[in-house]
């Protein structure tokens, strides 16, 4: 492989605050999470449970870090990322679901 740091990769992601009782609270500190991701400009998708981001390895982990620290920036004294990662040859988010987003989920 040429260039490891370009690979190409998807990152699901699930930033999650500790400590923090009130839903409401929780949607907006992992709202400064997604928005940590969003500045990235890669292409990235919300779930539920997680977020799906695509783009070079490289850019993935700086990504990573930057969504962790925006929870610890948004006040919380204690925060956790999970994170799965995948590099090579693999389809976009779109391919693996188109089927199942044309059925309406």
């Amino acid at each position: 492989m040429d260039n490891i740091d370009e690979i190409r990769s998807a990152l699901a992601i699930q930033c999650l605050p500790f400590g923090v009782i009130e839903k409401e609270k929780i949607y907006d500190i992992v709202h400064e999470a997604i928005m940590a991701i969003d500045a990235s400009g890669l292409s990235y998708t919300v779930g539920p449970f997680e977020t799906v981001i695509e783009g070079p390895l490289t850019k993935l982990l700086e990504v990573a870090g930057n969504a962790h620290k925006a929870m610890l920036k948004a006040g919380v004294s204690t925060c956790a990322t999970y994170m799965k990662l995948w590099s090579g040859n693999i389809g976009t988010s779109e391919e693996k679901t188109k089927n199942y987003r044309a059925r309406g989920h």
